[in-house]
């Protein structure tokens, strides 16, 4: 089955180049457009302070951050790298998120993802689109997509709420469909193919010997006839 991850980020701004640093990371995997249940979620402790502006999206304080583990610790790189494994990542604004992580990669000697294992929606949203306003969160509501568990941005949440636009722009409901019927349509071809041995015993007649008698007359004597009957000796 082909095998996915949803990531989304939360930093302290806009340009890891300028001392920038991710403070959050979440991954969540699916399997042939399925979500699996398997998830990855850490807070990253940013060795610098937050920005006022930043803590007002995600309500991520420094005095939250501090004595989490910084990405460099195997909690946190080896296990963000195994998780995701080389499976394709899919995330919103791609270059936004692909920036931070491979700044982060480098900054501890790891290789950078390459450009071509990520998937961007936004991409994909302004393709399906074009025109319109793609944010995730116009997007959701598009999609009729609850917001109601999200009060700021979060990694975590924000990623749930990306697995389920993904879906949606890959197909969604439709696909969805799609599967049911082939699924019906193989149930029946089974069941088309199913094979109904001999009775163990012969059902007896229900009619009486004068019964039969009494339509054999009517027939030879009403049809006056060959009848489709007397061919195989009813």
């Amino acid at each position: 089955m082909a095998r996915e991850i949803v990531l989304d980020t939360e930093t302290t701004g806009f340009d890891p180049r300028s001392g920038d640093r991710l403070v959050e990371l979440a991954a969540l995997e699916i399997e042939s457009f399925v979500p699996t249940g398997r998830s990855f979620h850490v807070y990253i402790d940013p060795c610098r302070s937050m920005p006022s502006e930043a803590e007002k999206v995600h309500g991520l304080s420094s005095a939250f951050l501090r004595g989490k583990p910084r990405f460099e610790h195997p909690e946190v790189v080896d296990a963000f790298l195994d998780f995701v494994g080389d499976a394709p990542l899919i995330a919103h604004n791609a270059g936004f998120d692909r920036g931070f992580i491979n700044w982060e990669l480098g900054n501890c000697s790891r290789q950078h993802i390459p450009e071509h294992r990520w998937v961007d929606t936004l991409e994909l949203a302004k393709h399906r689109f074009p025109g319109m306003h793609n944010s995730l969160d116009a997007l959701c509501k598009r999609f009729r997509i609850s917001l109601s568990e999200r009060e700021k941005h979060g990694a975590l949440i924000d990623a749930k709420l990306l697995a389920a636009v993904y879906l949606e722009l890959k197909g969604g409901r439709e696909r969805r469909l799609e599967l049911a019927t082939a699924d019906m349509t193989a149930a029946a071809v089974t069941a088309a193919r199913a094979e109904y041995g001999p009775r163990p015993r012969s059902l007896g007649m229900l009619s009486s010997e004068e019964e039969r008698l009494t339509h054999a007359a009517f027939i030879r004597d009403a049809v006056k006839g060959e009848t489709l009957w007397e061919r195989f000796g009813l």
